[in-house]
């Protein structure tokens, strides 16, 4: 081809060459599949679920896991479905903060803690809460690890967040300092804590986790993470946190942490049934039907740091356990709430719980199994319509039921210190309702009932 006319076609061969590019990128891209976008399953299990928490260290006196393997069935008759370990890893040397250390200082994500016992007394222990009908999450730290953990060790100090000096440090506006904060930035590390996160899946058959300071570490690594763990078994996952979006794709249950603080408050004579329906109509509206809350009157930094049951809800211990039970979610039980736990058990030292007033297991038997039976007051979607009965004005008494179908479970509270009338809307009672604690059954044609100081009824049908 002569330059010449080479040259005035320059400008055809650049279309069509461009022509060509277009149609083979269009080809390349019909010919590759599509990835299906990742859609969270919640356990269908868990939808009636109940939760335990298990401090193994302050559990027993032995503190180990074939110790607390025998009190499985125990625990399981008191009427629980999940049971939650506390972290079980090894815990940091460096920095360590008392004699024994935090259980949120892990020294290594895939080992267990010798004073505990071996992998393989922890793997039996979770085939037996299997075989009982229970199912086993374990606490995760991802947020920070101890400054001697394995990675460290391992050389990979990149995988921390560095002071200016270049150091690891711990999160940053804590006084946390025995443990060391880890950078989500770093794509090597967060493929580390994925891979730790499936070897208890696959290593020890548990069924999900807990995640320590959830809202700490970015909502994607969650995502990410939930996505990778479904791929070894369909997991549940309980976020220590108060955030819509940690349920769209990662968590299936997260804390009810607000309306826990209200119920301290109107124990202490600071709030009123106002704040109740006020937790009602802004936070617990701002989550999505199918998104399960964890209710409670302990957990271990409660007990630990603002007090027993006792202190904090004095005479009303029963009444606020009632009310976290029914409103909405799922109820947690932190061990030894059953056995009359009465002390705040120290957090870096050994200080098993004092097993000694039973009464409380009986008191708690009938509110799980009745959490566990009726509809009305299953978790999320699964559970019934909440309807407040009590009028406005009345601050101190509080009156709601739950309904689904047929069920319907119908409460009133007496928050005052004295005995009084509380009032309700009865226009949607009908028929007769059994109280779940052996007092006077209700008859829908009631529209107030007397009620002892800081007491309450639960009626159920």
């Amino acid at each position: 081809m002569q330059l010449k006319n080479y040259l005035m076609m320059l400008p055809l061969l650049w279309l069509m060459s461009c022509g060509e590019t277009e149609k083979k990128e269009t080809e390349n891209t019909a010919e590759e599949p599509q990835a299906e976008a990742y859609v969270k399953t919640v356990p269908e299990w868990s939808k009636n679920a109940t939760v335990y928490e298990v401090n193994l260290r302050q559990y027993s006196t032995e503190g180990t896991f074939k110790a607390f393997q025998k009190d499985l069935q125990r625990i399981k008759d008191l009427g629980i479905d999940i049971l939650w370990f506390m972290p079980i890893h090894p815990i940091g040397e460096k920095n360590r903060k008392g004699s024994q250390g935090s259980y949120y200082s892990v020294k290594d994500y895939k080992a267990v803690h010798p004073e505990y016992g071996t992998i393989g007394d922890f793997k039996a222990l979770v085939e037996e809460a299997h075989r009982l009908g229970m199912h086993v999450i374990i606490d995760w730290v991802a947020n920070h690890s101890a400054f001697d953990n394995v990675w460290v060790q391992q050389g990979h100090t990149d995988w921390y967040t560095p002071d200016s000096a270049g150091n690891l440090q711990p999160p940053i506006g804590t006084d946390w300092w025995d443990v060391a904060d880890l950078n989500f930035e770093n794509k090597e590390m967060r493929a580390a804590m994925i891979d730790a996160l499936k070897f208890w899946l696959q290593e020890c058959d548990i069924d999900g986790y807990r995640c320590d300071v959830a809202d700490w570490v970015p909502t994607d690594f969650w995502n990410e993470a939930r996505a990778e763990l479904d791929k070894v078994k369909p997991v549940f996952m309980l976020a220590e946190a108060e955030n819509p979006e940690h349920h769209q794709k990662a968590f299936d249950m997260s804390y009810g942490w607000e309306f826990h603080f209200v119920m301290n408050e109107i124990a202490e004579g600071k709030k009123s049934v106002k704040d109740i329906r006020n937790y009602l109509d802004n936070k617990s509206a701002q989550f999505d039907k199918d998104a399960y809350r964890l209710h409670f009157t302990s957990n271990h930094d409660e007990n630990s740091w603002k007090g027993t049951v006792k202190e904090r809800l004095g005479d009303a211990t029963k009444t606020f356990a009632v009310l976290a039970a029914t409103m909405e979610g799922a109820p947690l039980i932190y061990n030894g709430q059953e056995g009359g736990l009465d002390k705040r058990l120290e957090f870096f030292e050994k200080d098993p719980i004092e097993w000694k007033d039973w009464s409380m297991t009986e008191f708690y038997k009938p509110l799980l199994a009745l959490n566990k039976s009726n509809p009305a007051l299953w978790n999320g979607k699964y559970g019934g319509d909440l309807n407040i009965l009590s009028p406005q004005s009345d601050t101190l008494g509080f009156a709601f039921s739950r309904t689904k179908g047929e069920n319907e479970v119908f409460c009133i509270f007496n928050f005052s210190g004295e005995s009084r009338t509380v009032a309700y809307d009865n226009k949607n009672l009908k028929g007769s309702y059994t109280e779940l604690y052996g007092r006077e059954n209700l008859n829908s044609e009631s529209s107030s009932t007397e009620i002892e100081a800081r007491g309450y009824r639960v009626y159920h049908k």
